[in-house]
């Protein structure tokens, strides 16, 4: 097969080496994308006087044919022709003839090639964020069935205060809408047209970019051609962004795997989203939360990659450019489905109310309501602080906790201590008259979670 671009030269690579230099395997994800980009062209070329309206209406009339054949999957592909841009070319001239030829007027593959990521990137960012609108909803369902649903917060892993298990789901809420924000953002960077470009230097011909532009929906072009060859700035800030959303998705995984463990048995997650063992038949796994927080690691990855492929790169394309795309389309497979799995999995995981409260009433997450109590009667909080210590030191000593502790034994630490202090001691008193703006005091979370309906 004669390559299109083969006239300088006199003798040819070999399969395999050809096949090591293509990139058609990967790069025919963007068919759909290098066909509107090419159709937009032709309209352009046609109305800027290069080439004629016959010529484009024949050669848009073609890229529509193609296109219907590329969404069924119809069309081949072939490493001879190396990308997804000589191979639609190739088919286009089969379909229509030397006219097929005039399309390339004016453009580069470097230029395509950027315009179909641009184009790719900024259709999947909306998908995007619209699965994480969507998991956001199943996090506020959740949310609002357990407001009053009390368990253990912790830091360091170890158990700190009772907290509503609504506000600890809505913290993930806002990570999400973080993420959201980012992507969102990110679409100034992503929908810009390097349409026009050329190689690097722009064309001779009268092109019109912001023609093609306004064709393809973009806000506006990238101004330098160089630039807009070179720049993969927006896969970066894209592959950073999912690095991001990951490593929160990561995070909830590793407490869902541990709220569903024997030890803590705050949750049980639907049998759609576990798996069994082949040797141990109880077991019941959390395969779904461990593949995601695996797969962040995949994700950093390739943002790793794609960083590295770039830092020493002269302007303005070359062939090391060629992996900017694998690692984007893994990542967009990556998040999509990771969404997908964590909205179903939040929305039919069970939440162990009774056990969640049980913990709470066992352990000395109470203790800074002891604190809090003799610092609010006037008692310096350093002095309160070391008196809960001594008080939680004797009751580990006797195998006891504060709310068994009798009145006697706290007016022995200090007098300001009265019969409130078991009403104080109540986790769920704890949570509800922790009310200050954000907390996790009951009408905070409701407050909280009315905001977030309006912010989905």
């Amino acid at each position: 097969m004669k390559k299109l671009w083969g006239g300088r030269f006199t003798g040819s690579a070999e399969d395999w080496v050809d096949e090591f230099g293509a990139s058609i395997d990967f790069d025919q994800e963007l068919a759909k994308e290098d066909i509107e980009g090419s159709i937009a062209h032709a309209s352009m070329l046609a109305q800027c006087g290069i080439i004629s309206s016959a010529e484009a209406d024949e050669i848009i009339l073609g890229l529509k044919k193609l296109k219907g054949k590329a969404e069924n999957d119809e069309l081949e592909y072939s490493a001879k022709l190396e990308d997804i841009h000589l191979n639609i070319e190739h088919h286009l001239t089969e379909l229509i003839g030397p006219t097929g030829g005039k399309l390339h007027t004016a453009r580069s593959r470097n230029d395509q090639v950027a315009t179909d990521m641009h184009l790719y990137l900024r259709e999947q960012v909306g998908e995007i964020i619209e699965l994480i609108s969507d998991f956001q909803e199943r996090i506020i369902e959740q949310a609002e069935q357990h407001i009053e649903t009390i368990m253990p917060g912790y830091t360091h892993l170890q158990r700190a205060q009772p907290i509503s298990f609504a506000h600890h789901l809505m913290a993930y809420f806002w990570m999400l809408d973080r993420d959201k924000m980012r992507f969102n953002d990110s679409l100034k960077r992503i929908n810009l047209s390097p349409l026009g470009a050329g190689a690097l230097a722009g064309t001779t011909f009268p092109i019109d970019r912001h023609l093609t532009a306004e064709m393809l929906g973009f806000d506006g072009i990238y101004e330098n051609s160089l630039d807009a060859v070179s720049d993969r700035d927006f896969i970066l800030e894209f592959l950073s962004d999912s690095s991001i959303l990951m490593m929160h998705l990561s995070r909830l995984c590793e407490e869902i795997i541990l709220w569903s463990s024997q030890e803590f048995q705050f949750i049980e997650l639907s049998d759609a989203f576990t798996t069994g063992s082949s040797i141990m038949p109880q077991k019941k796994n959390p395969d779904m939360a461990e593949l995601i927080r695996g797969k962040t690691g995949r994700v950093y990855g390739h943002l790793m990659g794609l960083l590295t492929v770039l830092k020493g790169l002269p302007l303005a394309y070359n062939k090391d450019m060629q992996e900017d795309k694998e690692g984007m389309f893994d990542t967009v497979k990556t998040i999509k489905g990771s969404l997908k799995i964590f909205a179903g999995m939040v929305k039919t995981m069970k939440v162990k109310e009774e056990r969640m409260e049980g913990s709470v009433k066992n352990d000395f997450s109470n203790a800074t309501e002891l604190a809090d109590y003799l610092a609010a009667k006037g008692v310096p909080f350093r002095e309160a602080h070391e008196i809960v210590g001594k008080l939680v030191l004797d009751c580990i000593t006797k195998g006891c906790y504060l709310a068994d502790l009798s009145l006697e034994a706290y007016q022995s630490m200090n007098s300001l201590f009265d019969e409130d202090i078991y009403e104080a001691l109540n986790p769920y008193n704890a949570v509800k008259r922790r009310d200050s703006a954000g907390g996790t005091g009951f009408l905070q979370v409701k407050s909280q979670i009315d905001w977030a309906k309006e912010r989905v």
